[in-house]
């Protein structure tokens, strides 16, 4: 009775803290495992009580300043994350209460459990790791999730060579690993836009890199998040630098021009809002110019009979407009290349046995005269087009229209949106971009 009668009396905070650090220093290497995990899952339970009180106790402060003052000092929560893999499943559920409400606590404007964890950044390393576990990777990511709260902690986790392995988790992971990594990945590129815009300075091609693998993947959900992602992203104001070179790289557009082909509508939508910034730049690049004029009547085609399920989307309507207005004003790419050999121009010649019939112009589906999305005019099958071997794209089941003539174009253009500031007229503008 005296063994049970100890074994219940509650321990204080620093005696709960102890216990846990001293067990879990011996149980991996322990021969009586069983015992040791037992111990933990109370200690855990009773620090959780404390810190968060239960249906007969309400939190004390003064406890509770007590448990985090012991926690600091015996440096727990290390060999706690370490260990995350040998506790039970309600055990580890206390750990992410202990975390969170520990990175809560706050004396004046200090935050003392984030000035501790900013010291101990293998605790992130840790917690990163165990995102590639199915087991873990939901406590894990909930824990580090908690952390990216705070721009202190979320520097330290975008600044870890560690950061890239989410990309790898969302590309080939089961689907909680996949859902719960890309999670993280959102807050984040989201919560603090200052941290964000240096990170991207530093690794603005690293990054579009995984992005546009994630924009490719074959798993709907983490396609469609990742294309929004990037669409807010470019948009956010502080990642001007990063949006000018993305929208300057002519294999992105290729990319983006790509998105908007999908079967998905959703898809086709959050695509439009990367694209549409390609084409506001009024400092493009000469291969980006290149790919919407020798796209320019395909981009029409499909724009006109785009219409994603927004009916009351009036922003989106308003920037489609400005986006249509912009491409017409663009000039036609020429067909054919002109030479100034002498030679080649007496080759284009037509013989004299040969009649007028016979003498035609490129067809628009033929491969000589088709638009290649390219910067350089080279040969290979339009992206917005497929071979001429097949039919051409029908987009949402709708007729593909033809492109207008020119007195139609004028009349277009005419009752589109003002064209002095288009972008002004969006309730949610697109990115001031450089007019020198």
């Amino acid at each position: 009775m005296s063994f049970l009668f100890s074994r219940s009396r509650q321990k204080s905070p620093q005696e709960l803290v102890r216990t846990l650090a001293d067990v879990l220093a011996r149980v991996e290497s322990s021969v009586e495992r069983k015992k040791g995990l037992d111990e933990i899952s109370r200690c855990l339970y009773q620090m959780k009580v404390i810190l968060y009180g239960d249906l007969d106790n309400d939190p004390v402060p003064d406890q509770i300043a007590l448990l985090a003052q012991e926690v600091y000092a015996s440096d727990v929560l290390v060999p706690l994350v370490s260990n995350l893999q040998i506790l039970e499943f309600d055990s580890r559920k206390d750990v992410v209460v202990i975390f969170t409400t520990l990175l809560r606590r706050q004396i004046g404007s200090r935050s003392p459990t984030v000035d501790y964890l900013s010291t101990r950044t293998t605790i992130f390393d840790s917690l990163i790791s165990w995102s590639a576990n199915p087991d873990l990777a939901l406590t894990a990511g909930a824990i580090i999730r908690d952390c990216i709260k705070y721009e202190t902690l979320a520097s330290i986790i975008l600044n870890s060579p560690m950061l890239w392995n989410y990309f790898e988790y969302v590309n080939s992971g089961p689907f909680e690993i996949t859902t719960d990594s890309f999670a993280t990945i959102h807050d984040l590129f989201s919560l603090h836009p200052t941290v964000v815009s240096e990170f991207l300075a530093r690794n603005s091609s690293v990054f579009a890199s995984r992005m546009n693998g994630l924009m490719k993947s074959e798993n709907y959900v983490t396609k469609r998040q990742s294309v929004k992602l990037m669409a807010q992203i470019i948009r956010q104001r502080s990642n001007f630098q990063f949006m000018s070179e993305y929208i300057s790289n002519p294999e992105n557009l290729k990319q983006v021009m790509n998105l908007l082909r999908d079967k998905s509508k959703n898809i086709q939508y959050e695509a439009f809002h990367i694209f549409k910034v390609f084409v506001a730049n009024p400092k493009k690049s000469k291969p980006i110019s290149d790919i919407l004029m020798k796209n320019k009547v395909r981009l029409l085609n499909f724009l006109q009979n785009f219409n994603p399920e927004k009916k009351d989307d009036e922003a989106f309507k308003d920037e489609k407009a400005f986006i249509i207005k912009q491409i017409t004003a663009l000039p036609t790419a020429s067909r054919t290349p002109v030479s100034s050999s002498p030679s080649a121009q007496t080759s284009a010649q037509p013989s004299a046995s040969t009649t007028p019939e016979q003498v035609k112009s490129p067809e628009p589906n033929s491969p000589s005269g088709s638009s290649m999305m390219s910067g350089g005019g080279g040969g290979g099958p339009s992206i917005l087009t497929p071979a001429p071997s097949v039919p051409p794209p029908v987009v949402h089941a709708e007729p593909v229209h033809s492109y207008f003539p020119d007195q139609q174009q004028r009349k277009t253009s005419a009752s589109g949106p003002p064209s002095s500031s288009p972008v002004q007229n969006f309730h949610h503008p697109l990115p001031k971009l450089p007019t020198h």
